[in-house]
Order: structure tokens, then C-alpha cells, then sequence
């Protein structure tokens, strides 16, 4: 290797400083020596995420802090992107035994089967790596509910307001965390006069009750017609989540629940660690959980 490419790897693994690097390389590994989450059968609402070799273990924070704080069991569905090794899954499957690992080359068969019907949904299915948080979340969703998930939300604290709206029988809206800003691939205007109804602002895919039959395969294929929409590679699953539940009724979560780039923790139930922001899940996130006894409450 020479000196440059030894100066980046040592730049890139410092770049946020010496106490990110501490907390990401030493002590996030920590959370595999915790105890199993067992029972995770409860279908009042089901638990799914979408994991790959990069961020599996950041899941397993994500997946840990918010079975402890909110003392749920529900139901958990990890999907595979195609990229986890054999040592992986095992991994997942040791923490949270029962769960469903959805293997990636089963479920292409399965949900590009289903979507034979839909030929925009197939092609956007087979385009984007992101998509199976849409179509493959829907297929195999075993309850009314679901609670999306991303790996980078870590919970401080029970999300009382979540639970309260999921365990809610008689609430029937989708309710997710909101964004700084609306990030879609169309505009609100498009859609008003292409489909008739407003946008919603602000909706972000990260965090939030998504109700089954909101997410219909026809509206998709219907959305998937409007001028640009395949636009932005990252935001379009998150512009599609926006227009299924604009359309079927949302609200945002509290403010708490908000993404923010500025400030700390401040007393919210959780953060999600955004792109770029990533690097204070370790430096603020996982450094407060581990000063508030998390590891040690989770190893006895």
C-alpha cells in the first residue's frame, strides 16, 4: 500500500474525530455481547427492515434500543439486500431469534412474480435497491401495521407517542418522523394536478406506522406515471412512502420525533442519524446510551 492510500485510510477513519472513531470501531461492536431480544411475536404490529453488509450492525442498535425502551415484542422482519454473509444472518438470528430473515434471492422470486402485473412497479422493483423497502415491506407485512425502521434510529427513551398511535385501534392515519425538508422527486404541484390530491410535506421513510393497505400496488403503478418521478436515486422510495400515505392519510410524528442536523438529543424519545449526520450515531448516540448503562442493563 503506498503512503498516500495509507494517509486517506487514516484521514477518512479520523475525519470526525478521535472520539467518533472510538465509539464506531471499539465500542459499537459491544452490542453483540448483550442479550437476545426473545419473543418478538407480537403482530399488533410488525417490525421491517431492510439491512445490508454495511449497516447491519448499526441495525442491531437500532433494532436493541427500541425493544428496550418501549418493553414491545413486536413482530420483526429483516430483509435482506443481498449483500449480508452467512455470518451475518447468523448474527441477526442469534440477537432476535424470532425473527423472519428474508432471504434476497427468494424474495426477488416472490415480489417480481407479484408485480407481473404491474410493469412500472417491476421495473423500478428490479432498478432500485431501495425499492424492496416498498414492495417487498408490503408483501410480506403479516398484520395490519407496520413500523418502518432504518438502521441509523437509535431510541433514548420510550417513543410513547408512536406506540400510543400503533396500539390505537381506532387510529387509522400513517404517522412518520418528519424530515427537515421535503426531499421527493416530485413536486407538490405535479401531483395536485396529475393525481388531485396535496403532498404532504416533509415525509421521511426512516421512522413510522405505515398501514398495509396503504401501500396498493395500483396507486404505485399509477404514481410511478408522473413526469420525473424516477429521478433522485435516494429519494424516491421516500417520494413514493409520501405519496401512498398522502393520499391515504398521514400526519407527522411530534416535533420530538423530528430529524434534525443541528443541536443534540435534547430529552427526544429518539434521533435518526441521517447521511450527514451519520457519524454523531456513534460520537453522540451510542456515547450517551453507553453513559446511560445501556450495554450494562442489556448484559444481565
Amino acid at each position: 500500500m503506498s503512503i498516500g492510500s495509507i494517509i486517506y485510510k487514516l484521514q477518512k477513519k479520523y475525519e470526525h474525530g478521535l472520539y467518533t472513531a472510538y465509539y464506531r470501531d471499539a465500542v459499537r461492536n459491544q452490542i453483540l455481547d448483550t442479550q437476545p431480544i426473545a419473543n418478538t411475536i407480537d403482530l399488533t404490529c410488525e417490525i421491517h427492515v431492510l439491512t445490508s453488509a454495511n449497516d447491519w450492525l448499526n441495525l442491531v442498535w437500532a433494532l436493541k434500543t427500541f425493544y428496550h425502551f418501549s418493553q414491545r415484542r413486536y413482530a420483526l422482519c429483516i430483509h435482506d439486500d443481498g449483500s449480508l454473509s452467512h455470518e451475518h444472518r447468523q448474527t441477526l438470528q442469534y440477537h432476535f431469534p424470532s425473527a423472519r430473515i428474508i432471504d434476497r434471492q427468494k424474495a426477488d422470486k416472490n415480489v417480481l412474480t407479484l408485480l407481473r402485473s404491474y410493469p412500472r412497479c417491476l421495473e423500478f422493483r428490479k432498478t432500485n435497491h431501495l425499492s424492496p423497502k416498498v414492495f417487498d415491506f408490503a408483501t410480506y407485512l403479516q398484520c395490519d401495521r407496520l413500523l418502518l425502521l432504518d438502521s441509523d434510529v437509535l431510541f433514548f427513551q420510550s417513543p410513547t407517542e408512536l406506540l400510543k398511535r400503533i396500539e390505537n385501534p381506532d387510529y387509522h392515519l400513517n404517522t412518520v418522523n418528519a424530515d427537515v425538508e421535503s426531499a421527493y422527486t416530485v413536486e407538490p404541484e405535479v401531483v395536485k394536478s396529475h393525481l388531485g390530491f396535496d403532498l404532504a410535506a416533509r415525509v421521511n421513510s426512516g421512522l413510522g406506522l405505515i398501514h398495509k393497505r396503504s401501500l396498493s400496488f395500483d396507486w404505485i403503478e399509477e404514481f410511478l406515471t408522473l413526469p420525473n418521478i424516477i429521478g433522485h436515486f435516494w429519494r424516491i422510495e421516500q417520494t413514493i412512502y409520501a405519496l401512498c400515505s398522502s393520499r391515504f392519510g398521514v400526519e407527522l410524528l411530534p416535533p420530538a420525533y423530528d430529524v434534525h442536523l443541528e443541536g443534540s438529543i435534547n430529552g427526544s424519545p429518539s434521533r435518526h442519524y441521517v447521511g450527514k449526520i451519520r457519524h454523531l450515531m456513534y460520537s453522540e448516540g451510542i456515547q450517551h446510551l453507553v453513559q446511560q448503562r445501556f450495554l450494562k442493563e442489556l448484559q444481565q
